[in-house]
């Protein structure tokens, strides 16, 4: 029988432990889509659904759309327990951040 990762993660040297555990913590900050988000947050398509007053099939359309309003991302991460910001990166200006883009009550 196979060990868990907890069983192997506690047989590593303290700053080995840590080296990964800090990876992974940075590979958790890359989400490469909505489906991603919903699943990091453990929430199914229908409890987003609920969340958003849609029905399920819609959830799995929007999770598959390349090109959303940022009204609609922002009820989905609102739906999945988050919030969401926007940042411009600009050259010689650092961040800015951006308010009042995508909100449903201007």
């Amino acid at each position: 029988m196979g060990r868990t990762l907890d069983e192997v993660m506690a047989t590593l040297p303290e700053d080995r432990r840590q080296a990964v555990e800090a990876r992974a913590d940075e590979l958790l900050q890359d989400v490469e889509g909505l489906r991603e988000l919903r699943v990091l947050v453990v929430r199914s398509q229908e409890q987003i659904a609920d969340a958003l007053g849609i029905k399920q099939p819609s959830v799995h359309k929007i999770e598959r759309q390349a090109d959303l309003y940022l009204s609609t991302l922002r009820r989905f991460v609102e739906a999945a327990g988050g919030t969401l910001e926007l940042r411009v990166n600009l050259p010689g200006k650092g961040t800015i951040h951006l308010t009042k883009i995508g909100d449903l009550h201007p």
